[in-house]
């Protein structure tokens, strides 16, 4: 029997990979204020991103219920699970412990949850990664094996418009914040190796940031055989700035292919309106 692909809604897909994939997305919750959003495929992004700004309070994110998990585990006897990175967000120990409820009713199952250390195009990548190596036949541990190989290598960057969020939520003063609005500082944020969020570079202005992102990537080139490497961008409310974005990576670098994918609500909280994230 097939093995499934199953992610969180943090995995960002357009139609096509939706349809290449064939993967099952498990919905966290977004709530702003009193009022609940499902990240699933009725939510409406737009609104949210609305929401967000008029509201005073910070976005709080839900993880899913291990009972979500356990419904997608019931449907097949071989799964393969990527979650948001588990120093983000408690997903990973609640797919884990789905794992380990189902595995005692029927012990036949086979079951493996991934740590992405990522979020947004990060997870996409590794379920792109998960599905070519199924449809070459490997068997689970070589996937196993080349899946956790393949997100040792990763790199996350990311950009953000607006800071709206991260002043909200505390994470910068909201003097810091007026600072950095009232001069365009658009902050540079990269990934850690055990999946937490570190600041790159401050930048003055988002097209300087962008630019500047590009130059990041490169410094990754002698670590990274870019020619066997698909990028991934997740762009917040913001087509043209990532079609540009690849435009530019393409004329400087040799990836093997870039995908453009839209964020969905989990990873709009993160980047915020016109936010960009890029993995590797």
């Amino acid at each position: 029997m097939r093995m499934k692909i199953i992610s969180d809604s943090c995995c960002d897909l357009n139609t096509e990979l939706k349809k290449q994939l064939d993967i099952e997305l498990v919905p966290l919750t977004i709530r702003i204020g009193n009022q609940e959003f499902l990240d699933d495929e009725s939510l409406d992004t737009k609104e949210l991103l609305k929401v967000m700004k008029n509201n005073e309070d910070s976005p709080k994110t839900a993880s899913p219920s291990p009972g979500s998990f356990i419904e997608k585990y019931k449907k097949n006897d071989k799964s393969f699970v990527v979650t948001l990175s588990s120093a983000l967000s408690s997903t990973y120990n609640h797919a884990m412990m789905a794992k380990n409820m189902i595995l005692e009713e029927a012990g036949n199952k086979f079951i493996h949850v991934f740590d992405s250390v990522s979020a947004a195009a990060g997870e996409t990548l590794i379920c792109i990664k998960l599905n070519e190596l199924i449809n070459k036949g490997l068997h689970e541990s070589e996937i196993i094996e080349k899946t956790n190989e393949y997100i040792g290598e990763m790199k996350t960057f990311f950009v953000l418009e607006s800071l709206d969020n991260l002043i909200k939520a505390g994470r910068m003063s909201k003097i810091q914040g007026k600072l950095a609005s009232a001069l365009s500082i658009k902050p540079i944020m990269g990934s850690t190796d055990d999946g937490n969020i570190r600041l790159v570079k401050k930048v003055r202005g988002i097209n300087k940031a962008l630019s500047k992102l590009v130059d990041v990537i490169g410094e990754e080139e002698n670590s990274c055989k870019f020619e066997e490497k698909v990028l991934g961008i997740t762009h917040v409310n913001c087509k043209e700035r990532a079609e540009k974005l690849k435009e530019d990576i393409m004329n400087q670098y040799s990836f093997k292919d870039i995908i453009i994918v839209e964020a969905g609500g989990i990873s709009s909280v993160y980047a915020n309106d016109g936010g960009i994230v890029l993995a590797f």
